[in-house]
């Protein structure tokens, strides 16, 4: 499907299952007129997720870098996500010494506190125009709210920088005077943030990655700045998605939802099986083969594009018992949602606990909340790599 166009909600599925019947891989011309392997059965999937033969490719490959200014790209895309190893090993290892559990706990209440306060919101704005948009209202506030928390962002430099995220979001979808324009502000900004931490450190993540050391190594400007810039990109989209994409589900399973209300302790699962049924990516970074590889029993040139797609593989028939239906007492939820291998992802605790607090405190909060509109009605945004609502118009019974 065309990543530049937005979509009726469920034709990515549709398309992909359909894909699907013909088996686990298959080549097709992207949009972009580059041609690929698409994977989308589960075992070949995990397999490529986990196979060193498919490299990424450095941050060469990441949007607009032959457009842009090199002091600029550097500064965005040198992270995990475009690395291979060793230097993705390097960062990962860097990365994890000030990412930890303990770091991801501790925002507990202040999430719980947050989307009381967001909450209350929705409620003022449900009462005045009797509808609200969740996405806007309540899913993206969410993780913005709690990145710009987590790094030590000023409030009073939060809505320069919401501003600033948004076009970087989009990625390779958007204009390239909207993406670099967005790109420069916010790595001037990002730069000048790294310095004050340097000079004042503070309880945050982003004086943990500062001070981050493994021996004599440490993270460079450019790979902090990065890291900063792959927080916003990687860490919103994805719980944005996780918030609305979940609630959609809910309220369009009025049995599931009942189900996860009668018990609090069943919510953990469930925000499992949620991911597994329509996932907040469609694909990882695309990754090239370095050396001929073997999937699902074709063998793929060197140098070729090899897309893994998510969305398809979270609901193999092969892997899944009744892939296209949402079970929130599934047994068999070992879904790819965040990917496999090295490059799971590294904020997937973080992800989990923003998704569980925020749907918990929705329904618990709203347990009369109805879509305002017919679900066939709603889109996705065009994306390369998000699965992505519009907008989530609700409204109260």
């Amino acid at each position: 499907m065309d990543p530049f166009a937005a979509v009726p909600d469920g034709a990515r599925h549709d398309a992909l299952a359909e894909l699907a019947r013909t088996g686990p891989l298959h080549h097709l011309v992207l949009p972009t007129s580059v041609p690929a392997w698409v994977i989308t059965g589960y075992a070949e999937a995990r397999a490529a997720l986990a196979d060193p033969r498919l490299v990424k490719g450095g941050p060469d490959n990441a949007p607009f870098v032959a457009e842009l200014e090199p002091e600029t790209s550097a500064g965005l895309n040198h992270h995990m996500l475009t690395a291979d190893p060793p230097t993705h090993t390097r960062l990962r290892r860097l990365v994890s010494m000030a990412f930890t559990r303990r770091q991801v706990e501790r925002l507990t209440p202040k999430i719980e506190t947050l989307t009381a306060s967001l909450l209350d919101d929705v409620a003022k704005e449900l009462a005045e125009t009797g509808e609200a948009d969740l996405l806007a209202s309540y899913a993206y506030p969410v993780p913005m709210t709690v990145i710009c928390d987590l790094l030590g962002i000023p409030p009073e430099a939060r809505t320069d920088v919401r501003t600033w995220v948004a076009p970087l979001l989009k990625g390779g979808v958007d204009t390239f005077d909207a993406y670099a324009t967005a790109a420069r502000r916010m790595l001037a900004f990002t730069r000048d943030l790294v310095e004050e931490k340097r000079r004042t450190p503070a309880d945050d993540l982003l004086t943990a990655l500062i001070e981050a050391r493994d021996g004599e190594d440490r993270l460079t400007e450019d790979e902090l700045t990065s890291m900063v810039q792959l927080l916003f990109v990687a860490g919103t989209d994805t719980t944005v998605s996780l918030v609305s994409n979940g609630a959609l589900a809910l309220l369009t399973h009025p049995d599931q939802l009942a189900y996860v209300r009668a018990d609090p302790a069943r919510w953990p699962a469930a925000v499992e099986e949620l991911l597994r049924f329509d996932s907040p990516a469609q694909v990882p970074i695309p990754v090239t083969t370095a050396e001929p590889v073997e999937i699902a029993g074709t063998t793929v040139p060197a140098e070729t594009v090899v897309i893994v797609s998510l969305l398809a593989a979270n609901r193999d028939p092969a892997r899944f018992t009744k892939p296209d239906e949402l079970d929130l007492s599934r047994a068999d939820g070992a879904h790819l949602a965040f990917g496999h291998g090295i490059h799971h992802c590294v904020g997937a605790p973080l992800a989990r606990l923003e998704g569980r607090i925020a749907l918990q405190a929705l329904t618990e909060r709203f347990p009369d909340l109805v879509l305002a509109r017919e679900p066939g009605s709603l889109e996705r945004e065009p994306s390369l790599l998000f699965n992505k609502l519009r907008a989530l118009p609700v409204r109260l019974r």
